[in-house]
């Protein structure tokens, strides 16, 4: 496999509660806290979500906003990966993440997915409890999304499912809620929490990047920092107990990072407002920066 082009920042400030702060602030704090050393900078998207009303039809909070960002997003990704950079996306919430694949897709192909995260991010906006666009990437990229953003993303599934690996859920009322189950869509691996708690996951993080890396195509990399557990990491709006430590994560994300295979990566769910001595973004960075650099 090729080495791998320079890796490229682009920040999505977005947060799909749909009014400023929280999460639209994580691009910026967390640049500053990586530091220019091994990265290029692509600078920011440009659209925001605001708009507290849920679709009548669709049942999607702040729809229009989301289309218009979906499509800048895909647009910006495409060309990076096209220029063969890696893109790293800060985020932002995870509702940029149809638009990165669908980017990546346009120029490079197929890939697979390594999906990092404390949900399984399989609502509908019919059976969303809140409507906000980051309940939605996984199902939406599957093609389970009102026709006017299928029509923004391209062809669906963005990734095929059998080439997707989901890793660290434990949302258990969303198990209760989504429909179809995971096990119905074919997804090629799930690692769920509880898997995780006995495994040597170290050899976990090299199997998931041997997998996706099979027959020599790439994948992308997706981390939602509510993957973590609340203690370890409370800088964020999703917060629930039981979740990984960094130090499990580190294990689990670092074969991945550093892989010749990466083709892009986004880091979604920082709210720096709930980071008041930066602890939590100063460890995040620290993660980025030894992993991706590794």
């Amino acid at each position: 496999m090729a080495d791998r082009g320079p890796l490229t920042l682009l920040g999505v400030p977005i947060d799909s509660v749909g009014t400023a702060g929280g999460t639209e602030l994580g691009p910026n704090v967390l640049r500053q806290l990586l530091g220019p050393e091994g990265f290029e900078d692509a600078g920011d998207t440009s659209r925001k979500i605001r708009g507290l009303e849920r679709d009548r039809a669709n049942g999607w909070l702040a729809f229009d906003d989301i289309l218009a960002m979906t499509g800048e997003v895909r647009g910006r990704v495409a060309d990076l990966t096209a220029a063969a950079k890696v893109p790293v996306l800060l985020g932002g919430c995870c509702t940029l993440l149809p638009g990165a694949l669908a980017g990546a897709r346009d120029s490079l192909g197929e890939f697979g997915l390594a999906y990092f995260d404390g949900h399984l991010d399989l609502f509908t906006g019919l059976t969303s409890p809140t409507g906000e666009g980051a309940d939605f990437p996984v199902a939406a990229s599957l093609g389970m999304a009102p026709d006017p953003l299928l029509e923004v993303i391209g062809e669906t599934p963005v990734v095929a499912p059998g080439r997707m690996s989901l890793v660290g859920a434990r949302d258990k009322e969303e198990l209760q809620l989504i429909s179809p189950l995971p096990e119905g869509l074919g997804i090629g691996r799930i690692e769920f929490r509880d898997d995780l708690r006995h495994a040597d996951l170290n050899e976990v993080g090299a199997s998931l990047e041997a997998e996706l890396t099979d027959g020599g195509s790439g994948f992308w990399l997706h981390l939602d920092v509510d993957v973590l557990d609340r203690e370890a990491f409370p800088a964020t709006d999703y917060l629930m107990p039981d979740g990984l430590s960094m130090d499990e994560l580190r294990a689990l994300f670092a074969p991945l990072a550093s892989s010749p295979g990466l083709i892009g990566v986004d880091v979604t769910c920082f709210n720096p407002e709930k980071d008041p001595d930066e602890r939590c973004g100063t460890e995040l960075a620290e993660l980025l920066r030894g992993t991706l650099n590794g």
